[in-house]
C-alpha cells in the first residue's frame, strides 16, 4: 500500500493548486457591445485601466481614481485670468442674468471656485455638502482638505444655458504684492485637477492688464498637456481705439509667445477678441469685429455637448498612456532596488538619476518622452516612498491596457458619430446662445449685410445700385435685351476675383440657364461681385429675397 502515498500527496499538492489557483488570476474582461460611448469608457476604465492604476499607486502621484460620475458630467468650462479681467461678467453675459453668490468689481471680488451648474431649485451648496455628492464629480477634491472646501461652493442655477454645460469660476489670480499672500491650499493643484476634466479653458486677459503674474504663470504651468482645451479671449476691448487694439494685441501675442512655451505651444494660439457684457460699447469703430469673435467663440461652446463623449475618450487615452509610463518607472524601481543592504543610498542615486531611467524606459519600450511626468515634481515625490513596496513589472495588465487601447477605443469611436449626429439637443440652448445663428430678428449675426442684405424688405435690394449697373449694361449691349458670356466675362473679370467664385456667381445670376445675361440677371450678378469684394461669401443657391422679381414664377423655378 506504500506505492498510493505519492499518489496521494500528489493530489493533495493538486487540489491545493486548484483551490488557490485564483489569488494569480487577472481578471479577464470580454470585448462587448457597448450601448453608449460613455457606458464603454466607464466599463473598460473600470475593468481594464483602474487595476493598473491601483497596482502601481497611479492616484497617489498623478491622478485620483475616476468614477461614474466624472463620465456622466456635463461638459465643463473653466474659466482663468487674473482679478478683474471680467470672469464672472462673462458667466453672467452667457446666461443673460445673475446666479447666487456672485460678485462683480475691480477689486479680487470672487475668492473662491464657484461650479454654476443647473439646477431646478436655485441656491448655494457649501464645498464640505458638494464632495459627499456622489452625483456630481467633485468627491477627489476633498484631497485639498478644508481650507479649500471653505473656498469652493456650487451655485445652482434654472438656467437653459446649464443643461448643457456647466462653468467653473475662479478665484482671480493676484499680482503685486498680493501674490505673495498665502491662500491657504494647493491652488495650482486645484487647476490642475479641474484642467484634466473640463472641455474647455478659457484664458481671460484685460485689454489694459496684460502683465503676467508669477501666479499667473505658476497656473499656466498648470494647465500642461491640454493646450487643446485652450482658448485665449482679449476682454475689454471696446475700452480702447483701434490704433490701441492693434498695439495692445501684439503686446498680447509677444506675452504669451513668452510664456506658453511651458504649454508646449509652439503654434500660434488663437485670440478671441471683444467685451463680454451688455453696455454700450465705448469705441465702437471694432463693432463688427467684436461680433465675428463673438460668433466664433460660442460657436466652439455651443459645440461642446457634442463633442463631449470624443473628449472623453480622447482624456481616457491620454491618462492610459501616462498610467503606462508611470507602471514602467515604478516596477523599474523596484527592480534596482537591492535585497537587504544599501537601499537608503540606492533609493537616492535612483532619485538622482531618474533623468537617465526615463531614456532607458523610452528606449526600451518605445515610449514617447512626452507621456514621461516632469522629472522634478516626480523626485520630489518619491522621496516620500519606500522602493521595496513598490511593485514588479505585470505584463498582463499592460498588455489589457494595450487591447483597451487598440480593440476598445476603436469601437467606441466609431460609435461617437452615430450618437451626435442629427441630435438636435446637443447644442447648447438659452441665453446669449439665443443669439447665434439668429436668423429671425434683424439683429441677428450678418442680418442686412452681404448676402443677407435685402431680406424682408419689399424693394429688390440690387435697385439700390441699379442705375449704375444699367449704365454698365447698355454700353455692353448695344440692342438692350442680353449680353454674351464671354462679354459679361470681360466685365466681371475687372473685379479680379478668381475664376472660380465668378463662376459661382454666374451660376447664380443666370437664372434662366440660357448662357446669356439679361438687364436683371447682369444687375444680380455686379451685386453678387461686391457682395464678395465687400467681403461677404457667395451661397450654393440663389437666396429667394435676390431673385428678380419678374423671375419669381413657375416658369423660371422650375
Amino acid at each position: 500500500m506504500t506505492y498510493q502515498i505519492p499518489n496521494l500527496l500528489f493530489l493533495i499538492f493538486q487540489s491545493a493548486r486548484n483551490m488557490f489557483s485564483w489569488l494569480n488570476k487577472t481578471t479577464e474582461v470580454h470585448h462587448e457591445c457597448f450601448d453608449t460611448v460613455v457606458e464603454g469608457l466607464k466599463s473598460i476604465y473600470k475593468y481594464k485601466m483602474f487595476p493598473l492604476e491601483q497596482h502601481y499607486l497611479f492616484h497617489e502621484f498623478h491622478s485620483p481614481p475616476l468614477n461614474d460620475a466624472d463620465f456622466d458630467a456635463k461638459p465643463l468650462i473653466l474659466l482663468v485670468g487674473q482679478y478683474s479681467t471680467g470672469k464672472t461678467t462673462f458667466i453672467k453675459y452667457l446666461l443673460e442674468r445673475e446666479f447666487p453668490g456672485m460678485r462683480i468689481g475691480p477689486e479680487p471680488t470672487t475668492d473662491r471656485f464657484i461650479a454654476v451648474m443647473y439646477g431646478e431649485k436655485e441656491g448655494v451648496i457649501p464645498g464640505n455638502a458638494l464632495v459627499v455628492d456622489p452625483k456630481k464629480q467633485f468627491r477627489p477634491l476633498s484631497s485639498f482638505g478644508n481650507a479649500f472646501l471653505n473656498r469652493f461652493q456650487c451655485s445652482l442655477v434654472k438656467s437653459p444655458v446649464l443643461k448643457g454645460m456647466s462653468i467653473i469660476d475662479t478665484p482671480g489670480i493676484l499680482a503685486g504684492e498680493k501674490q505673495r499672500i498665502d491662500r491657504g491650499y494647493d491652488f495650482t493643484g486645484v487647476l490642475e485637477w479641474f484642467a484634466e476634466r473640463v472641455d474647455r479653458i478659457i484664458l481671460l486677459f484685460d485689454a489694459h492688464k496684460l502683465d503676467i503674474s508669477d501666479e499667473f504663470r505658476r497656473s499656466i504651468e498648470a494647465l500642461r498637456g491640454h493646450d487643446d482645451k485652450i482658448r485665449i479671449v482679449l476682454n475689454k476691448a471696446d475700452m480702447i481705439d483701434h490704433q490701441q487694439l492693434m498695439r495692445v494685441y501684439g503686446a498680447l501675442m509677444w506675452s504669451l509667445g513668452k510664456n506658453l512655451q511651458v504649454l508646449q505651444m509652439p503654434e500660434v494660439v488663437r485670440v478671441y477678441i471683444g467685451t463680454f457684457w451688455d453696455q454700450p460699447l465705448r469705441f465702437d469703430i471694432n463693432k463688427q469685429l467684436f461680433e465675428d469673435e463673438t460668433q466664433d467663440l460660442f460657436k466652439d461652446l455651443q459645440c461642446l455637448p457634442k463633442n463631449s463623449a470624443l473628449r472623453k475618450l480622447n482624456d481616457l487615452i491620454k491618462r492610459a498612456r501616462v498610467a503606462k509610463v508611470h507602471a514602467y518607472i515604478i516596477s523599474e524601481l523596484k527592480r534596482e532596488m537591492p535585497n537587504i543592504f544599501g537601499k537608503e543610498n540606492k533609493k537616492k542615486e535612483l532619485i538622482r538619476d531618474l533623468p537617465v531611467l526615463y531614456q532607458k524606459i523610452q528606449q526600451e519600450h518605445s515610449v514617447s518622452a512626452g507621456d514621461f511626468p516632469d522629472v522634478k515634481k516626480m523626485q520630489e515625490m518619491l522621496n516620500k516612498y519606500d522602493f521595496n513596496k513598490f511593485h514588479s513589472i505585470k505584463p498582463k495588465m499592460l498588455e489589457m491596457v494595450d487591447s483597451m487601447l487598440s480593440i476598445d477605443i476603436a469601437q467606441l469611436m466609431s460609435m461617437v458619430p452615430n450618437e451626435t449626429s442629427g441630435d438636435v439637443d446637443s447644442e447648447i440652448r438659452g441665453g446669449i446662445f439665443e443669439n447665434v445663428g439668429d436668423n429671425l430678428s434683424p439683429f441677428g449675426y450678418r442680418r442686412g449685410e452681404g448676402i443677407n442684405a435685402g431680406f424682408g424688405e419689399i424693394e429688390w435690394i440690387v435697385n439700390k445700385d441699379r442705375a449704375t449697373y444699367d449704365n454698365i449694361f447698355d454700353k455692353l449691349s448695344p440692342n438692350g435685351t442680353k449680353i454674351s458670356g464671354s462679354t459679361a466675362k470681360d466685365e466681371l473679370i475687372k473685379s479680379k476675383l478668381p475664376n472660380t467664385i465668378l463662376g459661382k456667381i454666374w451660376k447664380l445670376a443666370d437664372i434662366d440657364q440660357d448662357g446669356f445675361l439679361d438687364r436683371d440677371e447682369f444687375a444680380l450678378a455686379m451685386h453678387l461681385v461686391n457682395v464678395k469684394l465687400e467681403g461677404g461669401d457667395i451661397p450654393r443657391e440663389l437666396p429667394d429675397h435676390l431673385i428678380p422679381p419678374f423671375k419669381k414664377n413657375s416658369n423660371y423655378q422650375s
